[in-house]
């Protein structure tokens, strides 16, 4: 429990309502109504504030997850991109995942040849605390997913060559998911052409991520605002999670242009009708591949559409990602903490695939939003819980969520 929520005293409150906030407190009450004291409003910030959580332990790293160079089918060069990434986005980490194809004009990705250059330059532009590279490639994986980014823990990886170009095998499928050293990302699942139907996947086939958004769309839900070209049911990041899958959510721009972490004045890539990035925040101690790597594991990690947002999200003091038990009837606090470099029109609270509470943005601090609240009733087995920030200029952000399983404390 996070400190002072528990002061939350009325006996029949959990009998009368779902939600609850901080304000009700007994010492809350006993000051507004009493009597019009000098110092009431102070004293009043300071009974909420302080059931606010301690500052996060963790410090937030921003990189580029997703994009291609002449190494198979786009413009720039591995050195131009990565010098784009770090130099002209300021990213802090960023990963290389040219198509396994190697494009239709070319030779495939495992070329000894393309490979060496490929983890050449991760090596060369490697530098622990300033800037992190992520070694990656970009699989076809018909029928399962389609389209599958696998991403390396080290800067040595060879390419497991597929049994069939193009396609995977279930049992090819289950390798890759079980492999300590590789992470497994999904791109545009909802899009017909490389996309996945989650409704039948099976649970252990399900990936820790799903990328949420890129240049071509956005993988939320059926008839969200920015879909991709040709959008299919049963390949949405709802789907997954209501068939029980405990997945987080990174961005990546599938950047072909040159333009890692750039927003751009209109968008070029072929059939692509957003300009805005997809980046990927990770919750972490140091800039090193070692924990980047960790926290898109544990799913301690959000994705976002270009610019910088800040995104503190916790339940019961547990961060994006986490997995904890609570008895049957205890209370869920939701905490949040959202800074962005534009106004922020709505943080919307997402449990179970429901938006269950929105806040809307306050013209007093129009680029900052914090908040606690108390949920005391669950809808499931388990309950996922994540935020979703939308931003005055058209900007998303997704957290990844926390899910809470009924159980012991």
């Amino acid at each position: 429990m996070v400190k002072n929520m528990n002061q939350l005293s009325n006996p029949e409150r959990r009998d009368a309502r779902n939600f609850d906030a901080p304000m009700r407190q007994s010492e809350y009450t006993a000051i507004v109504y009493g009597g019009g004291q000098p110092d009431a409003p102070r004293r009043m910030n300071r009974l909420v504030e302080r059931c606010y959580p301690e500052k996060s332990p963790y410090n937030i790293y921003f990189g580029e997850m997703h994009g291609h160079t002449d190494l198979s089918d786009a413009k720039p060069d591995i050195d131009s991109y990565f010098l784009t990434a770090r130099d002209t986005a300021k990213l802090d980490f960023c990963a290389i995942s040219d198509h396994d194809h190697g494009g239709v004009h070319s030779t495939e990705l495992w070329d000894e040849r393309k490979w060496k250059l490929t983890r050449d330059a991760v090596r060369r532009y490697y530098d622990p605390g300033k800037f992190t590279t992520i070694l990656a490639y970009e699989r076809d994986s018909y029928p399962w997913y389609n389209n599958l980014v696998i991403y390396f823990n080290s800067h040595d990886a060879v390419i497991p060559r597929p049994s069939i170009p193009g396609e995977i095998t279930k049992d090819e499928l289950l390798w890759f998911l079980k492999q300590e050293n590789l992470l497994v990302v999904p791109h545009t699942t909802s899009f017909l052409e490389s996309g996945c139907d989650f409704t039948k996947i099976p649970p252990e086939c399900m990936t820790p991520l799903i990328e949420i958004y890129s240049r071509w769309g956005t993988d939320e839900y059926f008839g969200n605002p920015n879909p991709v070209r040709i959008a299919c049911r049963g390949g949405y990041f709802h789907d997954a999670l209501a068939r029980g899958a405990h997945m987080g959510v990174i961005c990546g721009s599938d950047d072909h242009e040159g333009t890692p972490g750039i927003i751009r004045n209109q968008a070029t890539h072929i059939n692509l009708e957003y300009r805005w990035p997809g980046l990927t925040a990770v919750l972490c101690r140091e800039n090193t591949l070692e924990d980047i790597f960790d926290a898109l594991k544990k799913r301690r990690c959000y994705g976002f559409m270009g610019g910088r947002i800040y995104i503190d999200f916790r339940v019961n003091g547990h961060f994006m990602g986490e997995e904890f038990t609570l008895p049957e009837n205890a209370e869920r606090e939701i905490y949040f903490d959202v800074k962005a470099d534009a106004p922020i029109k709505r943080i919307s609270v997402v449990r179970g695939c429901v938006d269950i509470l929105h806040f809307d943005g306050l013209p007093t601090t129009p680029e900052k939003y914090r908040y606690m609240f108390v949920d005391y009733t669950g809808e499931g087995d388990t309950d996922s819980y994540y935020l979703r920030v939308e931003l005055a200029d058209g900007r998303f952000a997704w957290t990844s969520p926390v899910f809470v399983s009924p159980g012991e404390a």
